[in-house]
């Protein structure tokens, strides 16, 4: 999520240093990072809760007082006050004294709540649903999981009785319905029927006037080869909806009714072949759960491969493989064989492009595992390949750090692979080579040419994947050498491989690539909105690595790229800090520290800057090195600091005539050679 985590999951909204998350979908809450806020009574919640209501907008302070009181009492306006600056302390506590709030604000007549539009439970509810009605079935359904998952129980729960709440709980209430409808619609579309009855079962129990829930519970019972549980479930929504309503069943009821009763072959989803594969899956799982023992080795390296193919899907797909993978680890520990666990970790053979990981706590747990599987395995030549794969994986998981291992490990699994002359094998390795080939900047030809090995080597051997790689590896190399021409190609190429092959998370990337197109040539405005959408697909991509703060750090470089250090800054004055700023309430991810420099700056707080600048960490060894050097770059030339800035000469040097962070395909500063040019740098 692009806010981190608030109470019950939310993202939250920036006050201070901290964020704050609201949630009506249940009982009215309000927390932070640190945990739920203390609302101090029903008044209280009650203010709070009319303000989400209102979504924004300013409600009256003689309204508020009509909605919280039957019969207000003569010092109602005054207690009003007390409530709202009761809950201003709470929600800003750091806010300095006298200072106007920034998030329940007075304006004109009344109060409004300035949450954003991700800080609210219900408002993300209904987003996630609405983005729900263009996306295929495969995408859907983790989005309408988890804006399901976000109830907690009835919409502004303590509330039910109140005027002001009811117009807003019926809207959600019904939408709430119509998701987990459109739920159990996407499960039958995807020829998981088993798991729309339960769902569907309870949902017509509970609300037994909707027609296309019985419908649908009717068409999965039948898609189940469940013929006359379908049928009973026909009569007893024919009775439910006589007694209960006085009415007859719909066209849509009866159609079905008939449909079933003639086997009618429109209703089977095996009539189209993509179902057909649906039942093809449906039965053969379930022969083998059958067949195979629940604690069968066989079994645990079936699951680890159906955990790579889970990944390459991204979204919830990514997310679940991730949350997967270590257990699968673990499991294969536990049955003391160095062999078998060897065969699992190296399994995960999922092509990986970007170098910060999405999850640092379990990379790290990964290598440790393939380690300690290294130093188990028997000698001899047998093992050579499976030495080579959890070498890879170290080289991989190892990505962005310091340590000599990662190239190391890599080094030796590309030597390896190329003995045994095993074509998958070398191509893993590779992946490890390019994510260990960021040991400095100016490394843009030898990615490229792991990328081109890449695609000769798959396109030989159908490793669809792993060309696809080679084409986005190339795609960023190309770009930081400035050649857009080849990009373009290799942008094009790869896309055309994922349609073919249902390889969702690569638009991510060309996409992305479009916008940086935009900002190389120049059009800034363009750029800005290319990279707004761009930042739309990320959303609930799960890659977390890549997405936090890349969207503030892309519109931030454009604008840099138009105020780089030049040859005509003088050593005294340095450069204009206040153009371009940065603001610090954005969720500036892990390029946090080479941001607050400037953001010092642009709010005249020179000497603080200084210090930030003089804490900098050495810059992470990913794609975006010569980025957030470039930043130091920028900070350095403003406070005149030489040794920075020489420091930054030292790093990007080996850069010169490439464009800077353009490398990772996604965003640029400009030639690399004018954040060289200051005389400062020069003169050393």
């Amino acid at each position: 999520m692009p806010y981190g985590d608030g109470v019950h999951g939310e993202p939250v909204e920036r006050v201070g240093a901290e964020r704050v998350a609201f949630g009506v979908l249940g009982p009215v809450t309000a927390g932070s990072g640190e945990g739920p806020l203390a609302l101090k009574g029903p008044r209280h919640r009650a203010v709070l809760a009319r303000l989400i209501v209102a979504r924004r907008r300013v409600v009256p302070v003689s309204r508020l007082v009509d909605d919280l009181w039957t019969d207000p009492p003569s010092g109602a306006v005054g207690a009003l006050q007390t409530f709202v600056a009761a809950l201003r302390r709470v929600l800003e506590p750091d806010r300095p004294p006298r200072t106007p709030a920034r998030l329940l604000v007075t304006e004109g007549p009344g109060y409004a709540l300035r949450a954003e539009p991700d800080a609210v439970d219900a408002w993300r509810f209904e987003a996630a649903v609405a983005t729900t009605a263009t996306l295929p079935a495969p995408d859907a359904l983790p989005r309408l999981d988890e804006a399901l998952d976000l109830w907690r129980g009835p919409a502004y729960a303590e509330f039910a009785q109140e005027d002001w709440s009811r117009g807003e709980r019926s809207r959600l209430t019904e939408l709430r319905l119509q998701a987990v409808e459109r739920r159990a619609e996407t499960r039958l579309a995807l020829g998981r029927p088993a798991d729309a009855v339960p769902d569907l079962d309870a949902h017509v129990s509970d609300h037994p006037w909707r027609e296309d829930a019985w419908r649908l519970l009717a068409l999965a019972l039948y898609r189940q080869g469940r013929q006359g549980d379908a049928l009973g479930v026909l009569r007893r929504a024919r009775t439910v909806l006589a007694e209960q309503l006085g009415t007859d069943p719909g066209p849509r009821l009866r159609r079905l009714e008939s449909d079933i009763l003639a086997q009618d072959p429109g209703l089977d989803p095996l009539a189209e072949p993509a179902t057909a594969a649906a039942r093809l899956w449906t039965t053969a799982t379930a022969a083998y759960d059958r067949t195979v023992a629940a604690g069968a080795r066989a079994r645990l390296e079936s699951t680890v491969g159906l955990i790579r193919d889970l990944a390459v899907t991204g979204g919830g797909g990514l997310r679940a493989a991730r949350d997967h993978r270590l257990g699968a680890i673990s499991a294969a520990e536990e049955f003391g064989d160095p062999e078998l666990t060897a065969r699992v970790i190296g399994a995960y053979d999922v092509p990986a492009i970007w170098t910060r990981s999405d999850d640092p706590d379990l990379a790290r747990q990964v290598v440790d595992a393939a380690e300690r599987t290294l130093a188990a395995l028997p000698g001899g030549g047998a093992q050579d390949a499976a030495r080579c794969r959890l070498l890879a994986t170290i080289a991989l998981e190892m990505r962005g750090t310091r340590s000599r291992r990662g190239p190391q490990a890599a080094r030796e699994a590309v030597g390896t692979a190329r003995d045994l002359d095993d074509p998958a094998l070398l191509a893993f390795a590779l992946n490890g080579q390019f994510m260990q080939s960021f040991t400095r900047a100016g490394l843009a030809g030898r990615r490229d040419g792991i990328g081109a090995e890449l695609i000769a080597l798959s396109a030989r051997h159908g490793l669809v994947t792993y060309e696809v790689l080679g084409r986005l590896i190339r795609l960023q190399a190309r770009s930081a050498l400035g050649d857009f021409a080849a990009a373009d190609a290799h942008a094009a190429a790869a896309d055309r491989l994922a349609e073919r092959h249902e390889l969702p998370l690569v638009a991510v990337f060309t996409e992305w690539y479009g916008a940086l197109r935009s900002a190389a040539s120049g059009d800034r405005r363009r750029a800005e909105d290319a990279y707004r959408a761009a930042a739309v697909r990320l959303d609930g991509s799960g890659m977390p690595g890549l997405e936090r703060g890349l969207l503030p750090l892309a519109l931030l470089c454009l604008r840099l790229a138009r105020h780089a250090p030049s040859a005509s800054a003088s050593a005294s004055a340095g450069v204009d800090a206040a153009e371009p700023g940065a603001d610090l309430t954005e969720d500036w991810g892990p390029y946090r520290p080479w941001v607050e420099p400037l953001a010092l700056l642009a709010s005249g707080r020179r000497a603080e800057a200084r210090a930030a600048l003089r804490a900098l960490p050495e810059p992470p060894r990913d794609l975006l090195y010569e980025a957030v050097c470039c930043l130091e770059a920028r900070a350095a030339a403003a406070l005149g600091d030489r040794a920075a800035l020489r420091r930054a000469h030292t790093r990007l040097a080996p850069a010169a005539g490439e464009l800077a962070g353009a490398g990772s395909g996604l965003l640029t500063l400009g030639p690399v050679d004018v954040w060289l040019a200051h005389p400062q740098v020069a003169r050393r």
